[in-house]
């Protein structure tokens, strides 16, 4: 229990990691970020197959790949409701922004804020279901990912906030609160799958599957948006890679 508590800090403690940064880059280039964020990319998608979806078939028994294809796809299908039923603002290629209902009522900077915190849910669950299924090096490597891609994720909330006139600690604050609700998520993947053992290679494959959508419908678009493609896909091999080296050398 003290290495989930340490963990969901590690992961929630790395957005706010990257926010200070942010505060001392508050001019990223858009290059350099994508490349950043492509890293993370290729190690949230490492986490995903190797840490979750592969290590759910242990667990499931007779109808193994039914009960993992259908987790993943629930994963997905679940932020895809998320995302249409919470007003947020969902940053589209090259920069410009879509609104989603019920945006006039709340202000632009919360709407940024709420839409990272969509996707920071699902990822602390993923992090707590790896903790749940016992496997504690799966689930560090699981960890690992999340936190890595969060510092990224940190940094570059921060330019936009200031830039919208929001004071620096109310944008701490905001930053801050993104990570916290990746916290409150690792405890609930794993007391849910503490709790019910029966779920869990469906609940593996599902949080793996809310990994698989992130990377491939916010990262990837992000970091192929501003011309440096080639850059960025090289940068996400490196992250996977990386990721597939550390589960051979530890397993």
């Amino acid at each position: 229990m003290r290495l989930v508590l340490l963990t969901a800090l590690g992961v929630g403690g790395a957005t706010i990691f990257g926010a200070v940064m942010g505060f001392f880059f508050k001019k990223i280039s858009h290059r350099f970020s994508d490349i950043v964020l492509a890293f993370a990319a290729g190690v949230m998608l490492a986490a995903a197959v190797l840490g979750l979806i592969l290590p759910a078939f242990d667990y499931a028994g007779r109808f193994g790949l039914l009960i993992v294809i259908a987790g993943i796809f629930a994963g997905a299908l679940c932020l895809v409701l998320v995302d249409r039923l919470v007003p947020h603002l969902h940053k589209l290629a090259g920069g410009a922004e879509e609104e989603h209902h019920g945006n006039e009522r709340l202000s632009k900077v919360l709407l940024f804020v709420m839409a990272i915190a969509i996707h920071n849910l699902p990822e602390g669950i993923a992090a707590g279901v790896g903790f749940g299924s016992g496997n504690t090096s799966d689930a560090l490597m699981i960890a690992l990912g999340i936190a890595l891609q969060n510092i990224p994720e940190g940094m570059v909330i921060i330019g936009p906030m200031l830039a919208a006139g929001i004071p620096p600690r109310k944008t701490f604050l905001y930053a801050s609160l993104t990570g916290v609700i990746e916290v409150v998520g690792t405890f609930i993947g794993y007391f849910a799958v503490s709790l019910a053992t029966a779920v869990l290679p469906f609940a593996l494959a599902f949080a793996g599957g809310t990994m698989l959508y992130v990377v491939s419908d916010e990262m990837i678009p992000e970091t192929h948006a501003h011309g440096g493609e080639k850059g960025a896909t090289f940068a996400l091999l490196v992250g996977f890679c990386l990721m597939l080296a550390m589960d051979v050398l530890l397993g």
